[in-house]
């Protein structure tokens, strides 16, 4: 009997649209570095924002999920427990929200689009850590 003793490529939370990675990219060129924040507040608070990196303050009540094209991406803990078990796919629309986003200008807004995690998916998610967790791994 043969063993794979490879270690599987965690399940990735959160991924990127080829469209959103152009915006992103576009934005970078424009203002550096970037991080993403989805607040689940009302209105547009609910849909995941965009900032120069360091621009929004993230602390144990967020949950750092992972990276999309280099920019960190958080989701307040409350909301994370809501989407927990769904794979987050951020895309761009056309149409301008009432949010700082920085996408907003273009005339764009980021926006998700999301599936459950199938059961094998569940067995290997990669791991989150809270956003103070996160800014304490930044200092090292």
């Amino acid at each position: 009997m043969l063993f794979n003793f490879k270690k599987m490529k965690p399940t990735e939370r959160v991924l990127v649209t080829p469209e959103a990675s152009k915006i992103i990219k576009q934005l970078q060129e424009e203002y550096g570095e970037l991080m993403f924040h989805q607040s689940g507040g009302c209105c547009d608070g609910s849909q995941p924002m965009c900032f120069e990196k360091g621009e929004f303050k993230v602390g144990g009540s967020d949950v750092y999920m992972g990276d999309i094209d280099g920019c960190a991406f958080f989701m307040a803990s409350d909301q994370f427990e809501y989407w927990r078990h769904t794979q987050l796919n951020i895309d761009i629309s056309p149409g301008r929200g009432s949010s700082f986003s920085l996408e907003i200008p273009l005339g764009l807004r980021f926006i998700i689009r999301s599936r459950l995690f199938t059961d094998e998916e569940t067995k290997n998610l990669q791991e989150v850590i809270s956003g103070e967790e996160y800014n304490e791994l930044q200092l090292l």
